[in-house]
Formats: structure tokens, sequence, C-alpha cells
């Protein structure tokens, strides 16, 4: 009977063991993605009903964003985007609609120069969240004002921000000169 009692001691210990490693790397996992994605992990689990659920399409992403092949612009690259952007900055004080549309086309181009696909606006931003959570927002925010742009429904404050925006992405894509982060 001591044998039955001890046997039943050593895998209840076993079990609260496993129970408490499974909670201890479901933590690590949890403050990982939190690290890594920033606002846009709160962002989705605030979209999400299930946490889980959210966390896994963060991991989805970040397998996804590991099977592009990412890469830095050359110098010559980076300095030409450098000369366009400020050439659209210039253009802003004649054609503040314009030189919105401009920036975004270039944000885009810079994109698909170092290797993210550009077809679909959501998928870029699924894309993106990996490498550059801390910049999303400002990109979501500038693609939000340039559609009302177009649609003339946007003030030159407005347009303005989404320039200061574009700005923030367009930068960090510019400057990375290493794979991930």
């Amino acid at each position: 009977m001591s044998t039955l009692i001890w046997v039943a001691v050593v895998v209840v210990a076993v079990v609260a063991l496993a129970a408490v490693g499974y909670v201890v790397l479901q933590q690590q996992r949890r403050s990982r993605l939190r690290a890594r994605f920033g606002p846009e992990y709160e962002r989705l689990m605030a979209e999400h009903d299930n946490k889980k659920e959210a966390e896994q399409e963060l991991l989805a992403r970040e397998q996804r964003h590991a099977e592009l092949d990412i890469r830095p612009l050359s110098e010559e690259t980076r300095n030409s985007y450098a000369k366009r952007w400020t050439e659209v900055q210039e253009r802003f004080v004649d054609a503040p609609g314009f030189a919105v549309t401009e920036a975004d086309q270039l944000v885009t181009s810079v994109m698909s120069d170092r290797g993210y696909p550009t077809d679909d606006f959501e998928q870029r931003l699924s894309d993106l969240s990996v490498a550059h959570a801390s910049t999303l927002d400002h990109y979501r925010k500038a693609h939000e004002i340039s559609g009302r742009a177009a649609r003339k429904e946007a003030s030159t404050e407005e347009l303005r921000q989404a320039m200061v925006h574009y700005r923030a992405l367009f930068e960090e894509l510019l400057e990375e000169t290493t794979r991930g982060r």
C-alpha cells in the first residue's frame, strides 16, 4: 500500500511540475510576443475575443515573415530614396494631397525593394508588424488620411500629419541595414 501512495505522490508531483512548466512557457511566449509586437500585440488582444487566437496570429505572422526574402538596401539605393523623399516634401507646399499620394507610393516602393509583398494593404501591415511594430500605427494613420485625401476630405493639417506618419516608417525602412531585428 505504501508503494502505491509513493507512486501516486510522484505522479501528482510530475503532473504539477508539468503544469507549472506549461504556464511558465506560456507566460514567456506572451512576454516575448508583447515585447516584439508592442502596440500591435495590444491592438490584436483587444480585437480578438480569445488571447490564444490573437497570439497564434502573431506567431503565424512571424512564420510568414521568416519565409520572406527581406533584404537591406544598398547605400546608393538608400541615398536615391532619401533624395526622392526630400523632393516629395518640397512638393507638399504647393500640392499637399499629391505629395501625400507620392509619399504613400514611395513607402510602398521601399517596401518592395526590401522584399516585402505590397499587393494588399492588410497583408503589408501584417508583414511589417514583425520587424516594424513601433511604426505600424504611423503607417495605418497615414494610409487612412491618404484615403480621405484621395476623396478630397482631408485638411492641410491632416495631410501634414500623414507626411509625418509616412516619414516615420520610411526612415525606419530606409535605415535598416541588417536582416530582421
